[in-house]
């Protein structure tokens, strides 16, 4: 391959990502710009949030509670070798709040709601619904699109709460039943070093943001789909598997800049 051709290639690559970026931008602008359907029928985001967010919980439940097992584990191995079985609470706590509680929930998310999304619009559009809401003079991105948004951006947060708390219980279990920690140590360690505004806040924020990122993304993703079987399977994976880069690599950005 010459030179030229690889510098032609190169520039159609670049243009491509900036011209997609760009809808992206754009989608984004329009689907907030009708957000207001919140205030004025807020039962269609309220279903959503049951749809997204209920369905959610039984999984999100259910890893949190075997993450806590691995981290009381491991973190007890870790302690031991020092002395420091007692702050056992502390790293099972931490781990969580900060880090795993956010990010584990946002990857399950992204498999488990942002499929369902991107599969329920891109089959609307294959189904010609969407077309036919135009058509009757209903906004599709306000009926359709907003109240998914929101209850993506609102059921996040609430997931990774129960997802951290249950992960929490899940440490206790392993490190004061089976291995024999001490309760109190256990309890006390952790109310003395977790913090509220730097430590539980953060993860908070996290989670609201990647709520935000997977959701959009999810969307994006089936309003853009080829309305074919095969155009509805490929935005699919590309749901999961641009929803999972763009948690991990946001995770690190709001890292550096919160425990900076």
């Amino acid at each position: 391959m010459s030179q030229a051709n690889l510098l032609v290639r190169l520039g159609r690559s670049t243009r491509q990502r900036l011209t997609t970026l760009g809808r992206f931008t754009r989608f984004f602008g329009l689907v907030l710009s009708r957000c207001g359907v919140l205030w004025q029928r807020p039962r269609l985001t309220t279903e959503q949030i049951h749809l997204i967010g209920n369905h959610s919980l039984l999984i999100i439940a259910v890893s949190g509670l075997f993450v806590g097992f691995v981290l009381g584990l491991q973190g007890y191995y870790t302690l031991n070798r020092y002395g420091s079985e007692e702050a056992l609470g502390l790293l099972v706590a931490l781990s969580l709040t900060r880090e795993l509680g956010p990010v584990v929930t946002a990857l399950l998310f992204a498999g488990r709601a942002g499929t369902s999304l991107t599969a329920e619009i891109g089959l609307m559009k294959a189904g010609e619904q969407l077309a036919a809401m135009e058509i009757m003079a209903v906004d599709p991105v306000r009926r359709i699109l907003a109240p998914r948004f929101l209850a993506g951006v609102i059921s996040m947060p609430l997931l990774a709460a129960v997802f951290s708390m249950v992960g929490i219980v899940g440490g206790w279990i392993v490190g004061v039943l089976m291995i024999g920690v001490d309760a109190g140590a256990f309890w006390s360690q952790m109310q003395d070093g977790v913090d509220v505004m730097n430590d539980v806040m953060n993860g908070v924020i996290k989670s609201f943001v990647f709520g935000v990122i997977v959701t959009l993304i999810a969307l994006y993703e089936g309003w853009q789909c080829r309305p074919t079987p095969e155009g509805v399977s490929r935005a699919t994976t590309r749901t999961v598997v641009t929803g999972s880069l763009a948690v991990l690599g946001l995770d690190f950005i709001l890292t550096a800049l919160m425990f900076s």
